[in-house]
């Protein structure tokens, strides 16, 4: 059961010494950049406020967005391919592969891919896909999932990424970071020309000018947008703005709430397949507008905010449970606080209801969000709901259900003495794990209740 084992590997992670520093330390060098970033805003809030209000009236008229982005994106010979799940977006993809005899595949860091489970697809149909994200590239070596949003690899230190690249790439060991780099960039620069299709993702989708908008540091989305005949952008649904005028707060707020920078390095819209008289640019362009869940929170009043999510990475970083636990832990594409609140709507309540629960409620998440999405409200209200539709364990019904006759009744309170009382304590909260790292808790000999009427008489 997924629940089980994320207790296991949270303590295993909580534990490991090693791990925590290597956290702690990459962390705070984005919090220390960050807080630097957010100085160079006149009204941080002000910013967060129109943010807010841009993706909430996008989100409440997400039809009517989600249209006139197709109606503006295939007028310029782009193709929409509308997917509810992650099936029928692999099926999609899968035919555009077959089409083009692809052999290989050139792939831009993006998480709506990680959570189609992409990359294992592509290999099992034959096709080579290679991660062009320096970060990304790192886990795939390694065979991981990324650990965190924006910075896959941040769980790595220098030294395990050049024992990385010794492993894989049969290179002498060096811990010069310049050295590591170009190394991978020696490697990757032929897959950009050979490849027959180049997959990207999304940070906004632009209805007014149907419009990609992708933003990034290293230049290979770039670079696999433009060096293969053809594009596939995989995009989550919810990731529309209303105008490409809207770029110029999303762009820099995204960027300076996820790693400090004013805005960064490049910063391109792609608005379909190459025009008569460009020069470069792929044959052909397609959109996916993934679902896969996110109608589920769509339908929901009280939780639908949580669609406002521009990925920045902010919750992560300022959570105390993932700066403990680790972005592997969770076992999810979507990892931290925004993780908690959207997986068990994605990927079913049933699997994923113990996420909302990993969280302290401290409410940092909710306080740096760029969107101001109240994260730790959401997650309360996930909690009701997986209570609500049964998918609490017995033992925890039954508990409750005790609790409650006990609360309402004062005679069966007082029936049990409190040697009992503490006997099933002990019981109850060691199967959730409450008296392992702390002391058991204790009845008091005699109850209020009692103590009173001794004191009337």
């Amino acid at each position: 059961m997924k629940a089980t084992q994320f207790v296991k590997d949270a303590e295993v992670k909580a534990f490991d010494a090693e791990h925590r520093r290597k956290i702690r330390f990459n962390i705070g060098k984005y919090d220390a950049a960050v807080k630097q970033g957010l100085g160079w805003y006149d009204n941080h809030e002000l910013a967060r406020d129109r943010a807010a209000a841009i993706k909430s009236e996008v989100v409440q008229h997400l039809d009517r967005y989600l249209l006139q982005f197709e109606e503006n994106f295939t007028r310029q010979g782009g193709r929409v391919i509308w997917a509810r799940d992650a099936a029928e977006a692999l099926h999609e993809i899968g035919r555009i592969m077959q089409r083009k005899h692809a052999r290989t595949v050139v792939k831009a860091k993006s998480m709506t891919t990680e959570e189609i489970h992409l990359n294992p697809y592509l290999e099992k149909n034959g096709i080579e896909s290679v991660e062009t994200d320096l970060g990304e590239y790192i886990v795939q070596l390694n065979g991981e999932r990324p650990y965190h949003i924006v910075t896959p690899a941040m769980h790595l230190s220098k030294h395990d990424i050049a024992n990385i690249f010794v492993k894989h790439l049969g290179i002498e060991y060096t811990d010069d970071a310049q050295k590591l780099v170009l190394t991978a960039r020696h490697l990757l620069r032929d897959k950009y020309t050979s490849a027959e299709v180049g997959i990207t993702g999304g940070n906004f989708l632009l209805a007014d000018v149907g419009g990609v908008a992708v933003t990034e540091n290293e230049g290979n989305a770039r670079l696999s947008a433009t060096f293969p005949r053809t594009h596939i952008a995989i995009v989550g649904i919810e990731k529309l703005l209303p105008s490409i005028n809207d770029l110029a707060l999303f762009w820099p707020l995204l960027s300076t709430s996820g790693t400090g920078q004013q805005v960064t390095v490049y910063n391109t819209v792609y608005t379909g397949p190459r025009q008569p008289l460009e020069k470069d640019g792929p044959d052909e362009m397609y959109v996916v507008l993934l679902d896969n869940g996110r109608t589920n929170l769509l339908a929901q009043p009280d939780k639908r905010e949580a669609l406002q999510c521009i990925r920045c990475g902010a919750c992560l970083n300022v959570c105390p449970v993932y700066k403990n636990i680790g972005g592997h832990t969770y076992e999810t594409t979507y990892s931290g606080p925004i993780g908690s609140v959207i997986t068990p709507h994605l990927a079913g309540f049933g699997e994923n209801k113990h996420l909302s629960f990993a969280s302290s409620l401290c409410g940092a998440c909710t306080s740096v969000c760029p969107v101001r999405i109240n994260l730790h409200n959401i997650l309360l209200l996930n909690r009701q709901q997986s209570v609500r539709e049964g998918h609490t364990d017995r033992e925890e019904r039954t508990a409750a259900r005790l609790w409650l006759q006990a609360m309402k009744s004062r005679r069966l309170l007082n029936l049990l003495p409190a040697r009992a009382k503490n006997w099933v304590l002990l019981r109850l909260l060691g199967q959730v794990g409450w008296s392992k790292r702390r002391e058991a808790l204790q009845v008091a000999p005699k109850s209020f209740n009692q103590l009173w009427k001794a004191r009337k008489k």
